[in-house]
């Protein structure tokens, strides 16, 4: 087994509490040597406030994995580039486009990892959904993320603020399995985006898309959903009916599961950033960012009533 390799947590909230935690501790590639938050602390690891101060506190700290919220993102991950250090950034990873792609030209030159995660992808019905699509005719498809932002996101105020995607901030996870699963680019044709009227970010949102090869897409998101909750994608082929239900954990085909079973999307996260590191390789698909951006580049704007979270 090859040694844990030390490394750094910022950004010390509910995602890192809940996810990448206790995916590095049951994993055997990395340990959590630092911690850096303003607020939060990581039990059992030197923690900083600051990160500028960790960077130059801490040298031999070679990799970094940001969970903080995406607007701040691109200052500290270019600062840790700078500093040669791996940087797995957690989804989204930007706040737009050009600031992913500068990042991935400052990483290749570098000579340092960066791996734009989207951990859906390591849903567990992903990977076989993609296999059995490579060689269907893909009719439409239909992606229905529909949930309740005060269950998820409880307290979470920056994600209704500029940079902070809204109802996209969950339903880029549903994006990323899209083109993950099928081949070739997305085309975002029109948008409906629904913002209450106190807030900055959209509520929910309609999608038209279409493949390269004219398959109309539908995609619904919203944040409003009460009861169960909903992270299903639809293929119709001219072999049958494909679906991922419970985002990606659970697969049918022609109405049969074919694959079930635990979470372990963050902990194929941190498997895949091992490898990428000991290779020497980069990993920054960008694809689900650009359809957010294309988007509101698309988009209807509605307003709706006022929300409380």
């Amino acid at each position: 087994m090859a040694e844990r390799i030390p490394l750094a947590l910022v950004g010390i909230g509910k995602i890192a509490r809940d996810q990448h935690i206790p995916s590095i501790e049951g994993g055997n590639d990395f340990v959590v040597a630092v911690g850096v938050s303003r607020h939060g602390k990581v039990e059992g690891a030197e923690n900083f406030t600051d990160f500028d101060e960790f960077l130059a506190a801490r040298p031999d700290i070679k990799v970094v994995s940001l969970c903080t919220p995406p607007e701040v993102r691109f200052d500290m991950a270019k600062a840790a580039i700078s500093a040669g250090r791996h940087v797995l950034m957690e989804k989204p990873p930007a706040t737009t486009l050009g600031e992913a792609e500068a990042l991935s030209e400052l990483a290749a030159k570098a000579g340092v990892t960066l791996f734009a995660t989207w951990h859906s992808r390591f849903a567990l019905g992903v990977e076989p959904a993609k296999q059995w699509l490579s060689d269907k005719v893909i009719q439409s498809i239909s992606i229905v993320w529909k949930e309740d932002v005060r269950r998820w996101h409880p307290g979470q105020a920056w994600i209704w603020e500029p940079g902070g995607f809204g109802v996209f901030d969950p339903g880029i996870n549903a994006l990323s399995i899209l083109t993950e699963i099928v081949p070739g680019h997305i085309m975002v044709q029109n948008s409906v985006l629904e913002f209450p009227e106190n807030k900055k970010q959209p509520i929910a949102a309609s999608i038209a898309m279409r493949t390269v090869e004219g398959a109309p897409i539908s995609a619904e998101f919203d944040w409003r959903q009460e009861g169960p909750q909903t992270w299903d994608i639809t293929v119709q082929t001219n072999a049958g009916e494909l679906r991922l239900s419970k985002g990606g954990s659970e697969l049918y085909i022609g109405g049969k599961e074919q694959a079930s079973g635990p979470d372990r999307e963050y902990a194929g996260i941190y498997e895949r950033f091992a490898h990428l590191i000991r290779s020497r390789q980069s990993d920054t698909d960008y694809q689900p960012l650009r359809i957010v951006a294309d988007s509101f580049l698309c988009g209807e704007r509605k307003v709706v009533a006022h929300f409380e979270d």
